[in-house]
């Protein structure tokens, strides 16, 4: 059987994995609902059982997962999990398939995917942003990824935006991931105070998702249009203040919202330009992952995994 590596990415919607061999092909791959799994020991456990006729083929595991821990292989209390406190992640899988494991935080490994096999093929620095059930964000600084003091750079989505704002997961207010993810544009449907709210179809009491947001947003509907204008605005301002910190030439969008199309990224652009330092402006790009059917994260796994070996 052809050498793989089981790459790994931990969601807080989504759990997907992939066997990916040395060309950044992925021969076989699924996807399962995070809440499916109580434990993570339960999650070790099926995918050892589902991936049992490919086990004799892997040849190591590479984990992107919410504060995935780099340097101690474990997701150190994800706020997006159901799983709490510390856990050792590197070392259940490691036993269970009896190989290296490697583990980073998610955006990380999606920006190790962008990096080795999509949209930052020719980027020296840059940023990956996750946009999902949270917001996460990977630093590429003179092509080295940027782990840390202690495993834990690149918690973007935890910058503060509105001081004393929306409660977050990670026991704080205002944190960016809380207006700029998908369950941000969710709450911005209960929590944006706007008269247009009144007459828009949002007003209806049904479960919303992101994206009918940004659908309802290209009918015309201008309640999910000021939704989306806040969202991108909120992000770009941030980002304007980041650049400040890595000067990156491209920030590459990656997750749901992020595929809802040129319009989204060209109004982020427009509000992180008028933000930005001066020595800043007109330098930076805004780019869209290259890699949503292909998972970013889970490749970016893989390739860590392929290097570790």
């Amino acid at each position: 059987m052809e050498p793989v590596v089981l790459g790994i990415d931990i969601g807080g919607t989504n759990i997907a994995y992939g066997l990916c061999n040395k060309d950044g092909k992925i021969t076989s791959s699924g996807e399962v609902p995070t809440i499916s799994f109580s434990s993570s020991d339960k999650m070790a456990d099926s995918l050892f059982e589902t991936l049992a006729i490919h086990r004799g083929a892997i040849q190591a595991i590479g984990i992107g997962a919410p504060n995935g821990n780099f340097h101690t292989g474990s997701i150190e209390f994800a706020p997006n999990l159901l799983w709490k406190g510390s856990i050792p992640l590197g070392e259940l899988f490691g036993q269970k398939f009896g190989m290296p494991v490697t583990v980073t935080n998610d955006a990380n490994a999606a920006a190790i995917g962008e990096m080795v096999f999509g949209n930052a093929q020719d980027l020296s620095n840059f940023v990956t942003i996750t946009l999902g059930t949270g917001l996460g964000s990977g630093i590429v600084i003179d092509e080295h990824l940027i782990h840390g003091f202690d495993g834990f750079a690149g918690e973007f989505g935890h910058i503060r935006v509105f001081p004393g704002g929306r409660n977050c997961g990670c026991g704080r207010k205002g944190c960016l991931e809380t207006y700029a993810s998908s369950t941000g544009v969710i709450r911005s449907i209960k929590e944006l105070d706007s008269p247009l709210k009144m007459s828009s179809a949002l007003n209806e009491n049904r479960d919303w998702s992101a994206l009918d947001v940004f659908k309802l947003a290209d009918s015309g509907d201008p309640f999910a249009q000021e939704i989306v204008r806040f969202t991108a605005k909120t992000l770009g301002s941030a980002l304007a203040d980041f650049a400040c910190f890595s000067n990156p030439k491209a920030y590459i969008l990656f997750g749901g919202i992020a595929q809802n199309g040129p319009e989204f990224a060209l109004a982020v652009k427009e509000a992180m330009e008028a933000e930005l330092l001066n020595i800043y402006q007109h330098k930076i790009e805004i780019r869209t992952s290259a890699l949503h059917d292909q998972n970013a994260a889970v490749l970016g796994a893989a390739s860590l995994a392929w290097k570790q070996l």
